[in-house]
């Protein structure tokens, strides 16, 4: 599958580029390109503009032509991340689509999706933050005794 990849920034709601897997071993570069209006079919849509500065935290995206408005959750939830990735456990290069939908794993706000090859599970968290393994009982032990 050939990928659409952005020609520029202004294109996406969502862009990352960084490195995955336990020791940062693979590579994901992830992207969310803009949707057209769904009423006019013109313009796309974006944040909303105010003082011609772009509403960063904005609740909503709205259509620059005709003004239609769209709850953020709900605009999201119908687009498509599409992903360039290097498998951190089996170094297979990759291409996949999966929906822009964000899941809980461990506390993390993550995009998860599989390898094609082995079908390992891939992260690609929210703002770099990196998912926590629990520690082992006998781990804990061994700290103990230590002490």
């Amino acid at each position: 599958m050939k990928l659409v990849e952005p020609k520029s920034m202004e294109e996406c709601i969502y862009f990352t580029n960084r490195a995955v897997g336990e020791n940062f071993t693979g590579n994901a570069r992830c992207w969310v390109l803009r949707e057209k209006c769904p009423k006019c079919k013109k313009s796309f849509m974006g944040k909303p503009v105010e003082d011609g500065k772009i509403k960063i935290r904005a609740a909503e995206y709205v259509c620059p032509s005709c003004g239609y408005s769209e709850e953020k959750i709900s605009y999201e939830e119908k687009l498509t991340a599409s992903i360039d990735y290097v498998c951190p456990k089996c170094q297979f290069k990759g291409q996949t689509q999966i929906p822009f939908k964000r899941k809980s794993v461990a506390g993390v706000k993550t995009l998860r999706f599989n390898c094609e090859k082995c079908k390992e599970p891939i992260d690609i968290t929210k703002k770099m933050k990196v998912i926590k393994k629990k520690a082992k009982k006998a781990d804990v032990a061994e700290d103990v005794d230590d002490e």
